[in-house]
């Protein structure tokens, strides 16, 4: 049982696999308790015992996916406007565990519904979950519940259905039970905004999922993809840019960032060495036609690795199908795929004598596996020709698709990197295109596969230093054994703003926090970046896990 506070994450819309995903990273790698909350794309979802007649439709008809899922319960439907619930947390196991638990789920979404007024609602003794008017001649299911309950540690929630699209419900036999109908929210008279809804379950789940607590109530860490609304500063700087609109929405006033002009402090000051080793490994990439992310993306450590005879390799052409907000990187339209690529690549790791190499590739939506066929030929055109050299891949999230990621993985890097950027509050304004809760799956994936896992995280655009630690902590939560941290650095005018510089002391506190917290390796400075000093992580994490 975990004494330390829950972990709340607000996670705004979420892909079923994508949270399922992340909850089995949680499950297996943290013994801190959380509460993810979310909606769903329409989905619809059958538990261990559920009957396949209780779909009466073919999902795909009405736009919705199906997934089985190792939870109790039939047949349920999650979308938009349907508040998920997701505690993965630690118990005691014991007699009637499982039961105990359900109940107190239940009495977290009763005591909630009735503080914001519905106040005719309870248990029904037929059965589990919460609904209105339970004594009644009618009783209506208001939230279905179905969880997973083993070693101690639970797995999948509730489902409340605030203001969702109820005709979904229509192509199924909800949870098996046909003689009672499913309701709302709205459907009951009570208008309320899901941030409401959200505000009350956090302050009921402080009590109720108090398992364990020294006492009767525990603190919540609570963060969110924000929406809180400032007021829009005046002028064209904010009116007209849909960057500034989404710092604003996530708390950020862009106009009170550092201009681009102003002087960097003297820890941020790289000075060009362009020694014979830099220009040899310019000439290598040259005469190979290849590109690295090192020049594309402006890296202030360039001098120091080139001048070491490190590099990192950007394939799937020099054109990104996304617009993060901090990235220098091209987004004119994609160039078709190079199918020599991988040769190339392999062929210049050989002709340079790396022992380390790293791979990355803008992203490539356009693609139907997003790019992964080319992470994975290169990884064994290099394996072919120079099999002792350790290969690490930096790879966009793929869109989440589970045949994709697989390709890579199969591949066996010798390390699997994917950044997280930024804190959950910022991801929206940061990198729109992406998502916290699908990078997160993505590394708890990449983990189940057995890989060596590795993500980073860079500051100064808005963020707190406790937004950062609990970043850091749902990193280690999902199994990452190496973490980068380093300073934002706006590559343009048309990027976003600097919030601050932070200093190399503060750099140098969040390592510690990062050590403490259990990563295998950390780097943390202001010119850290993902590629910074990677042959090293990976010996040191390699180190760790023998000893382990």
């Amino acid at each position: 049982m975990s004494e330390g506070p829950l972990r709340v994450r607000v996670l705004g819309r979420v892909g079923y696999r994508d949270a399922l995903a992340l909850q089995h990273g949680l499950f297996r790698h943290t013994k801190e308790d959380y509460l993810l909350l979310l909606e769903h794309p329409h989905v619809y979802t059958l538990g261990v015992r559920a009957k396949p007649e209780n779909i009466l439709v073919d999902p795909e008809r009405v736009g919705a996916e199906l997934v089985r899922v190792d939870r109790g319960g039939d047949v349920t439907y999650h979308g938009p406007g349907q508040l998920v619930g997701y505690p993965i947390c630690s118990l005691q196991m014991g007699p009637r565990v499982v039961p105990t638990y359900v109940h107190a789920i239940e009495s977290l979404v009763i005591d909630a519904v009735r503080d914001l007024g519905l106040k005719d609602v309870g248990r029904f003794d037929a059965y589990p979950g919460v609904w209105v008017e339970p004594s009644g001649a009618r009783p209506r299911k208001l939230c279905a519940i179905g969880v997973r309950v083993t070693r101690g540690r639970t797995m999948h929630g509730f489902a409340l259905n605030i203001d969702p699209d109820m005709t979904m419900f229509d192509h199924i036999v909800p949870c098996g039970i046909p003689e009672y109908p499913v309701t709302s929210l709205r459907k009951e008279g009570l208008d309320v905004k899901m941030a409401d809804v959200i505000d009350a379950i956090c302050e009921r789940a402080s009590v109720t999922l108090a398992f364990g607590a020294k006492a009767s109530r525990r603190e919540v860490e609570r963060q969110e993809v924000s929406f809180a609304q400032l007021k829009i500063p005046d002028g064209p700087l904010v009116e007209q840019k849909p960057l500034m609109r989404r710092l604003v929405a996530a708390g950020v006033d862009p106009t009170k960032g550092l201009g681009i002009t102003e002087r960097k402090p003297t820890w941020l000051r790289v000075e060009a060495k362009m020694g014979e080793e830099y220009l040899g490994l310019r000439r290598t990439m040259r005469s190979h036609d290849l590109v690295t992310v090192c020049e594309e993306a402006g890296c202030p450590n360039i001098y120091e690795c080139w001048n070491d005879g490190t590099a990192t390799f950007m394939i799937n052409g020099e054109r990104c199908t996304r617009a993060c907000a901090f990235c220098l990187i091209d987004t004119q339209r994609p160039l078709p795929i190079d199918k020599d690529e991988p040769r190339r690549v392999a062929d210049a790791v050989l002709r340079m004598g790396l022992s380390h190499v790293v791979i990355t590739a803008v992203a490539r939506d356009d693609l139907g596996d997003g790019g992964a066929s080319a992470f994975a030929e290169s990884i064994r055109a290099i394996r072919a020709i120079r099999p002792l050299t350790s290969v690490e891949v930096l790879i966009p999230d793929l869109k989440g698709d589970d045949a994709s990621l697989r390709a890579v993985f199969d591949a066996r890097p010798d390390v699997l990197n994917h950044n997280l950027e930024t804190v959950l509050r910022l991801q929206r304004a940061v990198r729109p295109s992406a998502s916290y809760a699908r990078s997160l799956s993505v590394l708890s994936r990449a983990k189940a596969a057995g890989l060596t896992t590795k993500s980073g995280m860079i500051l100064g655009m808005g963020e707190t230093k406790d937004e950062v630690v609990g970043a850091l902590v749902d990193l280690a939560g999902v199994g990452v054994d190496i973490v980068t941290l380093g300073q934002y650095l706006r590559p343009s005018e048309a990027h976003l703003p600097v919030a601050r510089f932070w200093r190399p002391e503060e750099f140098a506190s969040l390592r510690e926090v990062a050590c403490e917290i259990g990563f295998a390796h950390v780097e943390a400075s202001p010119l850290t970046r993902s590629s910074y000093h990677a042959r090293q992580a990976i010996e040191s994490a390699s180190t760790k896990a023998n000893i382990a």
